[in-house]
């Protein structure tokens, strides 16, 4: 009788195992792993090809230091995941979330590189992430100063300070000058942009996230054929290597910098925060208070690590979010083991060498549509609102004045430095406004979320399970 008793009660506790705590078999996990690693790279790998060769054209990098961009921002990025999921004392949501950089930040690092230099940003970015833990234990109550029309606006003027960045990858302006907005470079872009197209069409719903990585792949391979792809650059970086700290010298803090980036960091919080509710209602284990300030205090430290090993903020990834409600595999032990790989990846100087010998026009025709994607989120967020003259008003004035250094260079090249650089950006110049007109005239609700939505989430309901 006493056996029998045993053997009921061990299989209670099993069964009351939260599926987010399950461990799956170690074949299953690195798969299951390896599956979330593949749908986030195209998006990881891209911030850095982006940024880099930003700065390539600045004259802050060289293309040999791109590759070093790559696999530090995966390393930190595998980090990041783990402290996200496995976490220790009062860091980490301890939900399946995995991290990698974002987008949002973008075009203002693009911006405080090109004026102020590369350890600018990363000085804004420690800045940022200091920012982020400080905040995490208050955020709800700032968060309804973010409501759809603040946040839609915002990534719709990422979205379009981006046009001119394939544009610039798909002539191939820092390319050969007889090369330079060839026939073949618009060959290249377009086989990118039609295969993406073409794997959002016609793939499973679980291969959809692999669309851009999928136009680059088929891009390059296409490339070789036309002598386009250049590898070189992979014989000669190490097998293995650890991203060193600091390498591009140590920060500088710019108090304009800084100031846009905290701004996008508020931003990147609001995302942040809206991902882990969303993967807390999928999985079953409810995000109160105490989960998403752990989760919004992992994001600071990772954004804070992405400045000291020359990477960028993190933020949770919103298409690993839909892998975890299609794939029902709720085990936040799976997202560590991808944060392994991440590390494992950011460890071998080749992966990022390979990455960063993609023909630039393959990348712009991808990056079309990537960022098109990025306004396009933007534009559904919008979707969301009940529209009034008003907030007609707040977008119209918004999306123009960041769109203002876009069309017109120079627009600001007479303001003072400080003020200048915070203009010139653009994203940041549309910030502000946004925020500033919305809860100035926004007044059918007060400037704040049309619904608590968030608050109604974040009811206390105790400490996280397995929570420090």
């Amino acid at each position: 009788m006493s056996a029998t008793t045993n053997t009921t009660a061990g299989d209670t506790a099993a069964k009351a195992v939260h599926p987010v705590d399950e461990k799956p078999p170690l074949s299953k996990l690195f798969f299951f792993g390896l599956q979330h690693v593949l749908a986030m790279y195209a998006g990881a790998v891209a911030v850095p090809l982006i940024v880099g060769g930003a700065m390539v054209q600045a004259g802050e990098l060289q293309p040999g230091d791109i590759p070093h961009l790559i696999v530090a921002d995966l390393f930190v990025a595998g980090i990041a995941s783990v402290i996200q999921t496995i976490g220790f004392w009062r860091f980490g949501a301890r939900l399946p979330v995995i991290q990698g950089v974002s987008f949002v930040a973008v075009a203002p690092m693009i911006a405080i590189g090109s004026q102020h230099g590369i350890t600018a940003i990363y000085g804004s970015v420690i800045a940022c992430g200091i920012m982020m833990m400080l905040l995490a234990p208050v955020f709800g109550k700032i968060v309804k100063y973010f409501p759809p029309l603040v946040t839609g606006t915002i990534m719709t003027c990422i979205g379009l300070s981006l046009i001119s960045v394939p544009a610039g990858w798909i002539t191939n302006a820092n390319g050969p000058a007889d090369k330079v907005g060839s026939a073949e470079n618009f060959f290249l872009a377009i086989v990118a942009l039609v295969t993406v197209i073409v794997i959002h069409r016609f793939a499973s719903a679980q291969w959809r996230p692999m669309a851009v990585l999928g136009g680059v792949l088929v891009g390059t391979i296409v490339g070789q054929f036309i002598g386009a792809t250049n590898w070189s650059k992979i014989g000669d970086a190490n097998w293995v290597g650890l991203p060193e700290p600091f390498m591009f010298g140590f920060p500088t803090f710019e108090v304009a910098s800084i100031f846009t980036m905290l701004i996008v960091g508020l931003v990147i919080m609001t995302e942040t925060s809206s991902d882990i509710i969303a993967i807390g209602n999928i999985t079953g284990r409810r995000a109160n208070k105490r989960i998403l300030s752990d989760g919004l205090r992992a994001d600071g430290l990772s954004t804070m690590l992405g400045g000291i090993f020359n990477t960028f903020p993190y933020a949770a990834f919103a298409q690993n979010v839909g892998l975890i409600s299609l794939s029902r595999v709720f085990s936040r032990y799976v997202v560590a083991v991808s944060g392994v790989i991440l590390v494992l990846l950011g460890l071998l100087p080749k992966m990022g060498a390979a990455v960063s010998s993609v023909p630039m026009p393959v990348l712009g025709g991808a990056g079309v549509a990537l960022f098109g994607m990025v306004t396009a989120s933007g534009i559904r967020t919008l979707s969301t609102i009940d529209w009034t003259e008003g907030r007609t008003l707040i977008v119209g004035v918004s999306i123009t004045i960041s769109a203002l250094p876009s069309v017109a260079p120079g627009f600001y090249d007479h303001m003072p430095d400080t003020l200048g650089m915070v203009l010139h950006s653009g994203i940041t110049a549309g910030a502000i406004c946004v925020i500033v007109m919305n809860l100035l005239l926004n007044r059918e609700d007060g400037g704040h979320m049309d619904e608590s939505v968030l608050m109604d989430e974040l009811e206390d309901s105790g400490s996280p399970s397995g929570a420090a």
